[in-house]
């Protein structure tokens, strides 16, 4: 089974906290997986751009929130034990403790309402997203936003002319820390015109080594054919190492071609051209108000 959201934890875990003994976060983690029978690959799984797994992410926003509609109260950092309110709900169970049934409650009201206009940050009650966790929500939102952004890279990579292609994945190559400068870079662009390679770049500052490249245009996959071209041309050149870029994709083929010959090739397709240009910066600029997550600093506060 999926790993659970954190509304259908809920239950669950007020139900491990029914024997009223203080329990741990970590602990209560362990148990809800073994609940949920969830397999090693679930249980490690990462929350993105977290250094959490979303198991414990989910657990502990269970917890939060239960603690939000007193249902729990926390004993020390990372510890928590049932209320006799929690006791109360767990006498006359319900099917399932989510955000709608913990409204009713006044101290979860005033955390979901606030005094002021402004929502708080938690999931709401009727959106697609109430099942997600806050930091969930907003890896959701930003992937959604990448997406469209490295699709629109790509789409005009695609209508741009050969030239400008070739300098792009130069400009790339250099954000990402190789060919020096972009002007030494550049000036190994067209220069060699021989076997189908369109230029050649540092590999590094010094200039020990070179990186030959093939940048195309193609709308169909590439085969293997193309790969075994720019392969010969490399031992033309008597070069060890090469990047191949194409607009499309490469066939199975051709990308177990290169992991069998003496060269190092890497193929890059559209679709991780697009991410690398979005990860290094390259044809896209910052947007918007940049908004600094930050978590309560559990070493800043003394243990109760």
């Amino acid at each position: 089974m999926p790993i659970p959201d954190f509304q259908t934890i809920m239950l669950p875990l007020l139900r491990l906290t029914g024997d009223g003994a203080e329990h741990t976060l970590v602990a209560t983690v362990q148990a809800v997986a073994d609940e949920f029978h969830l397999t090693p690959e679930e249980r490690t799984q990462p929350l993105p751009h977290a250094h959490q797994t979303v198991i414990y992410n989910r657990v502990a926003w269970s917890s939060s929130y239960l603690r939000y509609a007193a249902l729990l109260i926390s004993t020390g950092r990372g510890r928590f034990r049932i209320t006799p309110r929690g006791q109360d709900v767990l006498a006359a169970p319900p099917k399932r403790i989510d955000n709608s049934f913990l409204l009713q409650f006044p101290e979860f009201k005033v955390f979901r309402e606030g005094a002021s206009t402004e929502k708080p940050a938690g999931p709401k009650d009727g959106d697609d997203t109430s099942a997600q966790t806050p930091e969930e929500a907003i890896a959701t939102g930003y992937a959604a936003f990448r997406a469209s952004v490295e699709q629109e890279l790509l789409e005009r990579v695609k209508t741009a002319k050969s030239e400008f292609l070739e300098d792009l994945i130069v400009r790339l190559l250099v954000a990402m820390g190789y060919g020096g400068s972009q002007e030494d870079a550049g000036q190994a662009v067209g220069q060699t015109g021989d076997g189908g390679i369109d230029g050649v770049i540092k590999e590094d500052r010094l200039g020990l080594d070179t990186i030959y490249l093939q940048a195309k245009r193609w709308d169909s996959t590439v085969g293997r054919p193309v790969v075994q071209a720019f392969a010969g041309a490399l031992v033309g050149q008597h070069a060890r190492r090469g990047v191949l870029i194409t607009t499309s994709t490469f066939s199975s083929d051709a990308q177990a071609y290169v992991k069998g010959i003496e060269q190092r090739i890497v193929l890059i397709d559209g679709r991780e051209l697009a991410r690398l240009m979005f990860d290094f910066g390259v044809g896209v600029v910052p947007v918007g108000q940049p908004y600094e997550m930050k978590r309560v600093d559990l070493d800043f506060f003394p243990d109760v």
